[in-house]
């Protein structure tokens, strides 16, 4: 196997004297599908600009193949001095690059490429990066949350492309199903270090708590052996004061360390404690809507759509951007008049809203006069008043970003004090649009548990897959036309529901003949058949431990600077692990799906 295209090795940053990276490796071997991953301030964006060679960093080693050429898609991609989609694509191309793609990819991104890049929504800018950068289909394809403002259908649409491509792919994204879908190599950035895991973000999160949880072991060891010191000193023989000496000596370099474990668990757990205000409880049917519907002109977003809303639902609503998820949402909550039809809210509803824009947070307001709504040092919750700084570190906010303007804090920064706020109002009806933008994981997994437990009703508009089947029981689905279906369950399940509900299409009526003669003998399995049935599946388990063994292997970054002839070989046994890996999957497959035809 060829070497790495592109190595990062023992990369140190600081950023206004504190450390961000102290001793990141990074590596990308050809074809990779790797996600860079952690928490929203770990230094994932940094990491990536600096394999994107866009920052130097204080020490540590760059290293690339010559000719390997890469693109990196920012996470806000600058169209400064491009006057259509077009231009700005095609910029991304290099000499010999096919100049017919930029303009088929921005078709497929529903763009014609004549758009001014000042009249775009954040969805359609987010379009026209990606087809800059995958237009060329570079050696190294590096993505910072490529799935931020896409709709579901592009979201796939971009799935399904990434899987087609010969580029090594470097990925940064909160959207856990995407990451599941792509990734076969996960990086966690964790403390300003990197640790690598030989398997896709799927295995991540047990691997990343066994570690956790080891940790937390090793502190507690540490904790004992520092009170055995202590009561030797208090209680041993004083006579020997030289070995007291020493062993005092000892009780502070272990104190020491304890004081820096403390200080990297405190860093590495923690967490935003998010919990609902909720007022008391509204009537049993919280909205009623009945043959509503809207027209923009001559395009009909909603046509004659009808639902019931009881206390504690959980309602999703999907589709595709332009399709009108958030026209439907103003009208369910009485902030748009439908055409015809009726809405009616039930009784003692308390609605808090947290729109998608950030629009309403003023750019030039502290965080702490924004959270306080100016002038006070406490915020009033259901359970009584908080400080404003006890509430800011609830988000992971630091004491000192309290008089911080908000134009200067980042995207995720921005969507956990919409967050805040949000839930710092007493409500029992609580609208989420677009509520997981630029959220990092963890975050995520908090504001899942929050819903969870909160006992109003929810109504949200989502693209993320997987935080659309933790959360909602119900979906609204756009059909086109401006029809809108309502489906039990997530998002798995509407989209089971919606595929086995199309209507295939009529066969073609055959002639009448006699029927074929069936062999006679009753057909089976063969014994050949049989016994790989039956062992296969513990070979297949096998190959996947030698796989996941061989790239944990090669997943040191100085291997190949090493020992290049065990990198070389490690590679190869990697290679044909992989082969046989597939070609007993497919066996498998063909095996299992004979029987069962042969079964029915």
């Amino acid at each position: 196997m060829a070497p790495p295209l592109l190595t990062l090795q023992n990369i140190q940053l600081t950023f206004g004297g504190t450390p961000l990276l102290t001793g990141a490796d990074l590596t990308v071997g050809a074809r990779e599908r790797l996600c860079l991953v952690g928490r929203n301030g770990s230094g994932k964006s940094t990491l990536l600009k600096i394999a994107a060679g866009l920052i130097e960093p204080d020490k540590g080693e760059r290293f690339i193949q010559p000719g390997v050429t890469v693109r990196y898609m920012a996470q806000e991609p600058d169209f400064t001095g491009f006057d259509t989609t077009l231009d700005y694509a095609m910029a991304g191309l290099a000499p010999g690059d096919d100049e017919y793609r930029p303009k088929i990819l921005l078709e497929h991104f529903g763009l014609t490429g004549d758009e001014n890049p000042e009249n775009l929504s954040g969805g359609e800018l987010r379009r026209a990066a990606l087809a800059r950068v995958l237009a060329p289909e570079p050696d190294i394809l590096l993505l910072d949350e490529p799935t931020n403002h896409l709709d579901l259908p592009a979201i796939e649409w971009l799935e399904a492309e990434i899987r087609l491509l010969r580029s090594a792919v470097v990925l940064i994204s909160h959207d856990r199903r995407f990451l599941e879908n792509l990734s076969k190599t996960t990086c966690w950035i964790d403390r300003g270090s990197t640790r690598l895991l030989g398997a896709g973000f799927d295995k991540f999160e047990s691997w990343r708590d066994e570690i956790l949880e080891r940790e937390q072991l090793e502190a507690h060891k540490l904790d004992r052996k520092i009170v055995r010191e202590e009561h030797w000193l208090r209680y041993g023989v004083t006579a020997r004061r030289k070995r007291n000496v020493k062993r005092l000596g000892q009780l502070h370099s272990l104190r020491d360390k304890r004081q820096e474990v403390s200080r990297e668990q405190t860093r590495a757990q923690a967490k935003v404690e998010m919990s609902g205000n909720e007022s008391g409880p509204s009537g049993k049917l919280v909205i009623k809507a009945v043959d509503i519907s809207k027209s923009w002109g001559d395009t009909r977003i909603v046509d004659n759509f009808s639902i019931n809303i009881a206390r504690s639902d959980r309602i999703g609503i999907i589709g595709a951007n332009g399709t009108g998820k958030t026209t439907l949402l103003k009208m369910l909550i009485g902030e748009l008049e439908p055409d015809s039809g009726t809405v009616e809210m039930g009784t003692n509803i308390d609605l808090v809203t947290l729109e998608q824009g950030r629009s309403s947070l003023d750019p030039d307001v502290t965080l702490k006069d924004t959270l306080t709504r100016g002038g006070s040092d406490t915020i009033q919750l259901a359970d009584g008043a908080r400080h404003v700084i006890g509430y800011m570190k609830d988000f992971l906010f630091q004491p000192e970003q309290a008089g911080t303007p908000i134009r200067e804090l980042s995207g995720g920064e921005r969507g956990r004090v919409m967050l805040a706020m949000a839930l710092s109002q007493p409500s029992n009806l609580l609208v989420l649009d677009e509520p997981t933008n630029d959220l990092d994981l963890e975050t995520l997994d908090l504001l899942q548990e929050m819903l969870a437990a909160y006992l109003g009703t929810i109504i949200l508009i989502s693209h993320d897959r997987d935080f659309l089947d933790r959360t909602v029981t119900a979906v609204i689905q756009s059909e086109g036309d401006g029809k809108w279906l309502e489906y039990a369950g997530g998002y798995s399940d509407a989209l089971k529901h919606h595929q086995s509900a199309k209507p295939k299409p009529a066969e073609p009526k055959k002639k009448k003949s006699r029927p074929e003669a069936k062999p006679a003998g009753k057909q089976k399995l063969s014994f050949k058949q049989t016994h790989a049935l039956e062992t296969l599946p513990g070979k297949i388990s096998a190959l996947e431990e030698a796989v996941t063994t061989f790239k944990n292997a090669l997943s040191d970054s100085q291997l190949y600077m090493k020992d290049p002839e065990r990198y070389n070989r490690l590679a190869d046994n990697l290679k044909k692990a992989e082969t046989e890996l597939e070609q007993c999957e497919e066996q498998w497959l063909e095996l299992e799906m004979l029987r069962e035809e042969l079964g029915s």
